[in-house]
């Protein structure tokens, strides 16, 4: 498997580590077992807010605030996918704010969704710059939310936090280095010259797997962590 950061991404779309269109699955049941009642709770409040977003879209494609709660529902699922599945789900929800956005330009929730989506998005990626688009992209939805809706604090702290994200994104590349050096340490050690040139091989595969597990956690965090501070504000 290549790396998501060695692989050219989709201009028009965010990235998505295959390279094809994947059908996203339903909700099982082993992934409901797992799950604490009340995220479970949580779950299927949003699958249910999901589909009844769909369903209205299909009475009504022009209302941009269904493809704005559909949109939503998406990133709030994508809170119990791992991986590949989390950024399917990120980018299905980027389209729908996006499809709301081309309706309505000035639809400052739109705006503070996309911002969020592309704030998750900047840190799947391996490489600062890479990243850094997308948080670029971000702060311009937060400062186009904060202009349509002035007062509005969480769209100002989402503002300020979008700031910060460069460095946090350094901060979890060096974290990830020195995991995979403490990986290709234990592997040289345990398989000599053999293993430590099998190691250095691995770079991509460690990344695919690590990599999408560290970052897609993380990002998916900033999410629901904004997301609570709207609902309770």
């Amino acid at each position: 498997p290549h790396s998501l950061a060695r692989r050219r991404p989709r201009p028009d779309r965010d990235a998505r580590p295959q390279g094809h269109v994947r059908v996203l699955p339903a909700l099982t049941m082993a992934t409901m077992m797992e799950l604490p009642a009340e995220e479970l709770e949580r779950m299927q409040f949003f699958e249910q807010a999901r589909a009844r977003a769909e369903q209205d879209h299909k009475a009504n494609p022009s209302d941009a605030q269904v493809l704005t709660r559909w949109g939503g529902a998406l990133l709030e699922l994508a809170h119990f996918k791992q991986g590949p599945e989390a950024v399917e789900m990120i980018e299905l929800a980027v389209s729908k704010f996006e499809a709301a956005l081309a309706i309505n330009p000035k639809k400052h929730d739109a705006l503070w969704c996309l911002g969020n989506a592309l704030t998750s998005q900047g840190f799947l990626f391996q490489e600062a710059e890479r990243a850094g688009e997308f948080f670029d992209k971000a702060k311009v939805c937060f400062q186009r939310a904060l202009s349509e809706e002035p007062t509005n604090e969480i769209y100002k702290k989402a503002l300020e936090m979008t700031d910060k994200a460069p460095g946090l994104h350094a901060e979890l590349q060096r974290q990830l280095a020195e995991q995979q050096a403490q990986q290709e340490a234990a592997r040289a050690a345990q398989m000599g010259a053999r293993g430590a040139n099998a190691g250095a091989s691995g770079d991509d595969f460690w990344y695919d797997v690590g990599g999408w597990v560290c970052f897609a956690g993380i990002a998916l965090s900033w999410v629901v962590m904004l997301s609570r501070q709207q609902a309770a504000a």
